[in-house]
This record gives structure tokens, sequence and C-alpha cells, in this order.
């Protein structure tokens, strides 16, 4: 029996989740720094100052087991599945179908993709089903003249609705889980909490589909592939080029004062002014931000060249001269399981992997570089990519499913391991949900089918791992089982039920439910779980309740991403690519967060009674 009573390693505890939860919203720090410093902390201040009372020993050991938990273990071997059905193209026959629809039947068309979105997710790792829909719906908004805006963002909202319905729908529900079950609450099988969850998503889909768009005003989306988008690309003057020995306003008004020059760049860093009277040197390289083919005009015009040049991994040569015949211009977004992300050009190779060259970058809220070389640019979230290279370069990198390429007119990746693929995950799901097996071992032996049936490689099968989420849910689980070991949960438990002494458990319930939809915008959805889950256990326990609906008011509180595009990687990928601004978040998402919290109040207590 834990003590209620709180000591100095109880508090040490409480003090390092809230330092913890601090980090984690710091964009600026890499999320796995945050995340080993943390579990530094852990593990070398409980070696220096053990902790024993009341018969308690609490082994720095324990503190590793979150590695090798069956939660992460599940939620990894699930990436790797879906990540198959990505790369195969499994689901590109529905996407196919769903473009065709929007042409002919728009309002239609967006209840059935809000409907698609949230079964998938479901089953189905939310990120590559946004992915996948993203120039889908861009498309079919500029062909149905409808603003892409109204499209996107219910789009993204509904995979998250939809993700709370099963246990293996988002990695934060499999975390729930598996910690309620270590605390000794029986184990959640795959539909058990479907139905409310299917209820307040079928009202959520409503208000997705009829209000939200008209909530959000008409906005600009920066991935509109009709649309001429700003890029900034490298003008570099070489002994030949027209520019060479010019003055600044020459070089405006042979482009009949298009080319807006943002810097002059000299030499490795020196900057030169901008003055109508500057001479243009060999050598020079000019910052330039235009359309793609007014940069490619300036090109011309110029007789500069628009690269990148430092790349020396691929140079540009008569072998491979920039404007060869056959060559394409792609258009390429920045994901989270893409090799650019949180990188640069260089340190990722790009150039040297897929052949191509990179001449350009767009960032959401036309943010500048200022930066001479585009090479050493810290590549986001969002960000869009103008890469020219061979035809077969580009439908190589689309095949691979390593990023998101926007070129219509190379075919979207499609082979003939795609049914094998769906099979497999339809067996994964089938098996877990008639409780054949636990779902960890369906994963796990998916994830070796896909493998042995060659639907993925062994490099598909790493890139689709994330160090982000393997360092945060194990150093979270790490702080979870110390706020457990060392009473902080009980005494966190303690002070919230006399906080709400008084109250009919359901508002308890509720209470806790929005406390946790509240802490998931601003923290991580997974660190706010696994802390939230013990809390949750020790309340029922102080009440005397059984703790499954407490255990699922964390679940649902905890998957109600919908306030900030912080709150959750799609929304920050829905927010770049549709044009949006943070207000639209608010607008948008704290309706549906009271609407989903309100819902799942009245739910929780009749399916799960206290």
């Amino acid at each position: 029996m834990l003590t209620s009573s709180p000591d100095v390693h109880t508090f040490a505890v409480l003090i390092l989740i809230v330092v913890a939860l601090y980090l984690f919203t710091r964009d600026r720090i890499p999320l796995e720094s945050s995340c080993l410093f943390i579990l530094i902390a852990l593990v070398v201040g409980f070696e220096v100052f053990p902790y024993q009372r009341d018969g308690i020993v609490l082994h720095t050991e324990e503190f590793f087991l979150g590695f090798g938990h069956e939660a992460l273990v599940t939620i990894c071997a699930l990436m790797i599945v879906g990540r198959s059905l990505e790369t195969t193209g499994a689901l590109q026959p529905l996407a196919g179908l769903l473009s065709r629809l929007w042409v002919a039947m728009p309002m239609l068309s967006l209840l059935l993709t809000l409907c698609i979105a949230a079964v998938l997710s479901g089953f189905l790792n939310n990120t590559p089903i946004v992915v996948m829909l993203l120039p889908i719906l861009i498309s079919a908004s500029l062909r149905s003249r409808r603003p892409a805006s109204g499209i996107l963002m219910p789009m993204g909202f509904a995979t998250l609705v939809g993700g709370m319905g099963t246990t293996i729908g988002t990695s934060t529900n499999l975390l729930v889980v598996g910690i309620a079950a270590d605390l000794g609450i029986r184990q959640f099988g795959m539909f058990d909490f479907i139905l409310p969850a299917a209820i307040a998503a079928s009202i959520a889909i409503l208000y997705l589909w009829l209000v939200a768009p008209k909530l959000l005003p008409d906005r600009t989306p920066l991935l509109a592939d009709t649309s001429p988008r700003l890029f900034e690309a490298m003008l570099h003057i070489e002994e030949d080029s027209f520019a060479n020995g010019k003055m600044l306003t020459e070089l405006l008004e042979k482009t009949d004062r298009m080319m807006r020059v943002k810097e002059i760049y000299r030499g490795l860093e020196l900057r030169v002014s901008r003055l109508p009277t500057t001479v243009i040197r060999a050598g020079d390289r000019l910052l330039v931000q235009d359309s793609p083919e007014n940069l490619k005009e300036f090109e011309h015009l110029l007789g500069a060249k628009l690269y990148n040049v430092s790349n020396i991994e691929t140079p540009i040569s008569d072998e491979n001269p920039l404007s060869a015949e056959g060559q394409q211009l792609a258009e390429i977004v920045v994901t989270e399981q893409s090799p650019l992300y949180e990188r640069t050009l260089r340190g990722a190779r790009f150039a040297e992997r897929f052949r191509l060259v990179i001449l350009a970058i767009h960032r959401a809220g036309g943010s500048s570089l200022r930066r001479g070389d585009l090479s050493d640019a810290k590549l986001h979230l969002g960000d869009v990519l103008l890469a020219q290279g061979s035809a077969e370069s580009i439908k190589e990198l689309k095949k691979s499913g390593d990023v998101l390429v926007l070129d219509a007119t190379v075919d979207l990746p499609h082979t003939d391991k795609a049914p094998i693929a769906l099979g497999i995950m339809l067996l994964v799901v089938m098996f877990a949900a008639f409780g054949l097996a636990p779902i960890s071992v369906c994963a796990l032996a998916g994830m070796g089918m896909m493998l042995v049936m060659r639907c993925l490689s062994w490099r598909d099968a790493s890139d689709a791992l994330s160090t982000q989420v393997i360092m945060i849910v194990a150093v979270s689980l790490a702080l979870g089982h110390a706020l457990v070991r060392t009473g902080g949960a009980e005494f966190l438990a303690h002070n919230y039920v006399a906080l709400v002494v008084g109250w009919p458990p359901e508002m308890v319930i509720s209470g806790l439910m929005l406390l946790m939809a509240i802490l998931t915008n601003i923290v991580s959805n997974n660190a706010a779980a696994v802390i939230g889950t013990p809390i949750a256990v020790s309340i029922a326990h102080e009440l005397g309740l059984s703790p499954e609906a407490f255990v699922l008011a964390v679940l649902f509180g905890a998957n109600m991403s919908y306030a900030t595009p912080v709150a959750y990687k799609t929304n920050l990928l829905i927010f770049s690519a549709g044009g949006y601004k943070f207000s639209d978040f608010l607008r948008v998402g704290i309706p549906l967060t009271i609407i989903v919290w309100v819902s799942l109040s009245i739910l929780l207590p009749i399916f799960f009674p206290l």
C-alpha cells in the first residue's frame, strides 16, 4: 500500500514532470534532447539519492523498462506495418475514387472523406492518411471551386476523432491501455470502448461537415498546384554570365523589373549592399524569390545557374545539366516521416541519394532564409522544396514513399505488393479484434510478414520508426513509474478528490477528461496520457469506484488535440498546407473539443457504470 504522504523524492519527481512538460513545449529544443535530459536526471538522481520507504525499494534499472515495454514494441511494429501500406500504395485506389467523386458531388464527397479518414484512423497511424489525402483534396478544391481551407482542417480533425475508437487507433491509446494493465486494470479489447467513441465521433463529424467549413475564412493554400508560389533560390553568376560586370539596376532592367533580389552574397558569408549601382561579379550569388517559372526565366536571361553552389555531391555539369531535356520540376513537402525532417539537405545527402537538385525552398508564413546556401537551411514540417531532375528520378522518389511529392506528371506509387500489404494489415486487425492473440503479437507478426513478403525493405522499416516517439514514450513511462512508486500519483489523486469533494462521480470524470484535453493541447499527448493514467487509477481507488471509466477519461481527453496547431503533428502539416492562422484552430478546435468532451462526459457513465 503506497503512502499518500509525500516525501522529498515525491516532490522531486513532480518537479521533474513539470520541467519535462515545459521542455516538451520548447520548439527550439529537439524533443529527443529534452527526453534524454529528463531520463538522465531521473536515473542519476535516484542513483545518488536512493529511494527506500515502507518496504518499497526503487531501483534505477526500473526506469529503463519503458524501452522494452509491450506498448512501445506494439507502437513501433504498427508504425512499420502502416508504412508498408504507404510505400506499396495500397490505399491509392481509394484515393483515386475520392478524387473522381469530388468533381461530381463536393458536399457528399466531403462527408465521405471525413468518414473514411475517421474509420481508417481507427486502425492506422493518421499521419500517412493525412499525407495521402492532402494533394487529392487540394486538387479537388481547385476543380470544384471550393476553398481548400474549408476541407483540409476538417479532414485532419476527422482522423483525430476516429483514432480514439480502438486500442490501436493512436499510440496514446496503446499507452493508456498498457499502463492501466500494469496497474492491475483489466486489459481493454480492441473494440471495448468503440461505442461511446463512435457516437461522439459521429457528432463531431457532423460538426466538421456542416459547421466547421463555415467558421473557416477563405485561406490561400500554400500547396495549391495551380497558383503561383514564391520560392527562394540562389542565382550563381559565372564568368560568361550576362550579369558579370553589370550593375544591379541593369540586371533588374533585363528582367523587366520583375526580379526581386533579397541578398547579394560574395565569397563564403560576405553580404554586399543591394544598391542600384552595385556591380555584380563572377562568383556572386543572388538570393531571389519568385515563382518556379520566373526563376527559370531569370536563369535564362542572366545566363546564371540556379542551384546551390556548394553542392558538391552531384555538381551540375554537361552530363547532368540543370535544364536538360526530360528534366522536370517537382514540389516536395517535408513530412515527419521524411528523411529531410529537422535536417539540412547537406546532412540528409538528398541530392546524392535521389539524383535531384533542390532549386528553392518555400516556408509557411513567408519567412526568409538568412543564409547564403540552401543546403544548410534546417527544414521544418510543411516546408515545400522545388526540385529538378529527370522524370525517372522523380518517379523513383515517389515510389520510395520517403516524401510527399506534389508533381502531377508522375503516377502515384502503386506496386503489385499492395494487395498483399492490405491483406496482412487486415489479418493483424482481425486476429487482435477477435482476441486470438495480443495486439503486440499480431503487430510484430504482421511486421515480419511484411518484410518476408517484401512489402517493404529494412530501410523502409527503420525510416518508419520515429526517434521522438520512442524517446518520449520511454521517458514518459519512466516518469509515470516514478510517480506511482514514490506515492506521487496517490498524492495528486488525493488532492484532486479533496478539490472535487461533494461532486457526483460523473462530474469528477468529466473534470478529469477536460483537464487532460487542456493539457494535451499544450504538451505531447503521449506524455499527458502516461502521466495522467496512474493518477486516474488512484482517483478511482480513492473514491472506491470502478477505474475503467477514469482510465478512458484520460484516454479520450488526451486525444482531443484540436485547439492548437502544435497539439499534434498532423495539425502542423495541415496548418502549413492550408495557409491557416493560429486563430483558425482556436475558432474550429475549441467548439470541437467542447462537443467531444460533453458527448463523452454523458456517454462514459452510461457504457461504463461507476
